[in-house]
């Protein structure tokens, strides 16, 4: 059992402590440790080398969009989800661009957060309902972000395009394989090669570019 390393990142001494019990559950997941604000959690990353950060987003000082922009730009960072109270869009968006893999509201059921937290450490994008539905409307609606999208999509190749559709939809390597008839080594190298090529983080940033920029895999355009 691979054991997930976690930073809890929360202004509210309680919030912490509930996130705590919840995860001491788990027994593949362990605590490393707790921060009251984003520079806080900066350095504790630095200092116990989490595999994933949980972090909220309103805190004094160094607030937690500021925090996940600061962490995952750190050599070899940890996955920043964000675990927060807000719901509004605009933060679903500004989160995912700082380099959150996913964004959870705090009225997730325990036995969910786990199983999300464990999916995000395998790297793969999670999304609360409403985080998902706010997603989608805004990149459909966002006519400036679509054409900036556009532009930096322009000189992909078909089979990039292809790639990056199918993580768009939020596909694994494994499943964009079997998609695309191609081996998961081959897939690992075009995802590696669009991040160079799109200035992208992860996973997660490559999959907002898709959906700003309105691509959309064969079975959506049926």
């Amino acid at each position: 059992m691979t054991e997930i390393r976690v930073l809890i990142v929360d202004d509210e001494p309680l919030v912490c402590r509930h996130l705590g019990t919840i995860l001491a559950a788990a027994p593949d997941i362990v605590v490393v440790g707790t921060a009251s604000d984003g520079a806080e959690a900066a350095e504790t990353v630095v200092r116990q080398r989490p595999d994933l950060v949980l972090m909220d987003l309103r805190m004094p000082g160094v607030d937690g969009l500021a925090a996940t922009a600061r962490i995952r730009a750190l050599p070899s960072p940890p996955v920043v989800l964000v675990l927060t109270t807000f719901d509004a869009d605009s933060y679903v968006i500004r989160a995912l661009r700082a380099g959150a893999a996913g964004y959870l509201v705090k009225s997730t059921p325990p036995g969910d957060l786990l199983d999300l937290i464990r999916v995000a450490a395998r790297g793969h994008t999670v999304l609360s309902p409403i985080a998902k539905d706010g997603l989608v409307g805004v990149s459909a609606t966002a006519q400036d972000e679509r054409e900036a999208a556009l532009a930096r999509i322009a000189a992909l190749t078909d089979r990039d395009r292809d790639v990056l559709i199918a993580l768009g939809d939020g596909l694994s390597n494994a499943d964009v394989a079997r998609r695309l008839f191609l081996s998961e080594t081959t897939v690992k190298g075009y995802v590696s090669q669009l991040f160079d090529k799109l200035g992208c983080a992860n996973r997660t940033q490559a999959g907002l570019l898709a959906r700003s920029a309105g691509l959309t895999s064969p079975t959506d355009q049926a």
